[in-house]
């Protein structure tokens, strides 16, 4: 089977180009466009992770007007805002900056959708902050999607969260402390929600097979989606590099992380990259693997499935247990 590419509802960049950017430039995200179509990935939600209101204010319109480009509207699905209204809350927020990270707030997130013209899709936010079920509520009615990710609510405020109108979580599985109480912990509350779809980094360093296993059998095919959060280190070449402030070594087998450390620094894998990953394991079946390749991305955002066009006449085959790129 044929397809034109993969879904990744949470990119932040491509081959040095990164969305958060203080100067991203609209050339830049038609450039990540074309490489990234190219790549395997014919469709994707730029995203923009916590920054300054600079940064929103600045890239949101950028990220809006690539949307109404002839070329990049075929494959830009909308933004995908991560942060600022996550938990500062040190393992939670990962490598999002403590000072821009801001309690959640309609009114805000009204003025980013202003300067996004609307095209806010998909928005990742800490429930347990004050204002967050408010801000849940008024988003998820005006057509934006919400995921929990980078928190560490209670059981009892993610329920009020889904009631509120979250449908997903945002790499379940990371964007928390690497101790957490062994039954208290947001980790099993939202596995086991039949409430929410869950998004995995199925790069080969996020998770572990064990985990990804456990996880594919509580939310099964219908609300297990990949995605690669890929940062604008993938597809450069190994070796070290400053990142949003900090020294990171990008490793030869595609491994981020800050200097010598055990910490991830985010992704370095393609979508393309980590459905192999995914299809090597040998869990799901080759339908299943375009299903949440494809089919459930799209369906949690909404979007009607249609013809997706890749690069140059490029296509996504599945060849025995992998997915390779063919030319026509």
């Amino acid at each position: 089977m044929k397809k034109s590419g993969f879904i990744d509802i949470q990119v932040n960049g491509y081959k040095g180009i990164d969305f958060s950017a203080e100067t991203l430039t609209l050339e830049q995200i038609l450039t990540a466009t074309r490489e990234l179509a190219k790549d395997g990935t014919c469709a994707y939600c730029p995203t923009v992770c916590t920054a300054s209101m600079d940064i929103y204010r600045r890239n949101l319109p950028l990220l809006a007007e690539a949307m109404r480009d002839p070329e990049c509207s075929r494959h830009i699905l909308g933004v995908h805002l991560e942060g600022p209204f996550i938990s500062p809350q040190e393992g939670a927020r990962g490598a999002h900056p403590l000072q821009f990270i801001i309690p959640p707030a309609v009114e805000v997130f009204r003025q980013f959708q202003e300067w996004a013209d609307n095209k806010i899709i998909l928005l990742t936010l800490a429930p347990e902050e004050g204002g967050a079920l408010e801000l849940i509520n008024f988003a998820s009615g005006h057509g934006t999607v919400i995921a929990l990710g980078h928190h560490m609510a209670d059981n009892a405020v993610l329920e009020q969260a889904v009631q509120a109108g979250a449908r997903a979580c945002t790499h379940l599985g990371n964007g928390m402390p690497n101790m957490i109480h062994r039954h208290q912990n947001p980790l099993w509350w939202q596995l086991a929600s039949d409430a929410l779809a869950g998004t995995f980094i199925t790069d080969g360093h996020h998770l572990p097979l064990d985990f990804i296993k456990v996880a594919w059998r509580a939310k099964g095919r219908n609300r297990f989606i990949v995605v690669s959060d890929q940062t604008s280190l993938a597809g450069l070449p190994p070796g070290p590099y400053e990142f949003h402030g900090a020294k990171v070594v990008l490793a030869s087998s595609g491994r981020i992380s800050f200097g010598d450390t055990p910490y991830l620094a985010g992704s370095s894998a393609t979508m393309l990259q980590c459905m192999n990953h995914l299809a090597g394991l040998g869990i799901l079946s080759e339908a299943e693997l375009w299903q949440v390749g494809i089919g459930n991305p799209l369906d949690l955002l909404g979007i009607r499935k249609r013809s997706f066009k890749a690069a140059n006449g490029r296509s996504v085959a599945f060849l025995g247990n992998r997915f390779e790129i063919q030319t026509s």
